[in-house]
């Protein structure tokens, strides 16, 4: 199957077709519903599938992605500067990673971890999470004060790995979820829905 490289362009899988991979440096990815592809990569672009899309692996390093519903991605889902949102019932065959860029999930079934690092984190309702979630603290310089993530855990949603918190954040769990081992955070629990933000 064809393999489509750019430097500068966005780059797009018609609904239906099969592809290799997508490479792309300055410019962004659609892949229309149903298409099917291997790798899809860029630099700077965000990533967008619509429903049905079929992915080997997902990643950008200043961009978003967006995977909509019933999405399937055998491997990682990465990003460094951006959110990635997964539309409900797809489902993930490994990790899904930010730095900097808040992770949303709607009731789907990741098979990976969830890492990040400034990010929030939504595991929406329903949703089942294999791995565990790690929110490692920031290296470097110029970090300042921030914000804590806030890592929301929703009805019905389940974690079955270890929770792990190298830094501080607010941890909200309905009272219907089920997670794993909960490291370096306090767990608040809610009923009907998540508590405004302090901060």
């Amino acid at each position: 199957h064809k393999n489509v490289s750019k430097v500068n362009g966005s780059i797009s899988a018609e609904g239906g077709q099969t592809y290799g991979d997508l490479d792309t440096v300055n410019g962004s990815i659609r892949i229309e519903a149903g298409a099917q592809v291997e790798d899809a990569e860029t630099v700077n672009g965000s990533i967008h599938a619509e429903e049905n899309a079929v992915l080997a692996s997902a990643g950008t390093v200043n961009g978003s992605i967006n995977l909509g519903e019933q999405s399937r991605v055998k491997g990682e889902v990465s990003t460094v500067n951006g959110a990635i949102t997964i539309g409900k019932l797809s489902e993930l065959g490994k990790d899904l990673t930010t730095v900097n860029g808040r992770i949303l999930i709607f009731q789907s079934k990741i098979l990976g971890d969830i890492n990040t690092v400034n990010g929030d984190i939504t595991v929406g309702a329903g949703s089942h999470v294999h791995g565990g979630i790690l929110v490692e603290k920031p290296r470097g310089w110029g970090w300042g004060k921030q914000k804590k993530p806030r890592i929301i855990i929703g009805p019905n949603a389940v974690v079955m790995g270890e929770l792990v918190f190298e830094r501080e954040v607010e941890l909200l769990v309905h009272t219907s979820a089920k997670i794993g081992k909960v490291t370096g955070a306090t767990v608040q629990t809610y009923t009907d829905k998540p508590p405004a933000r302090k901060d």
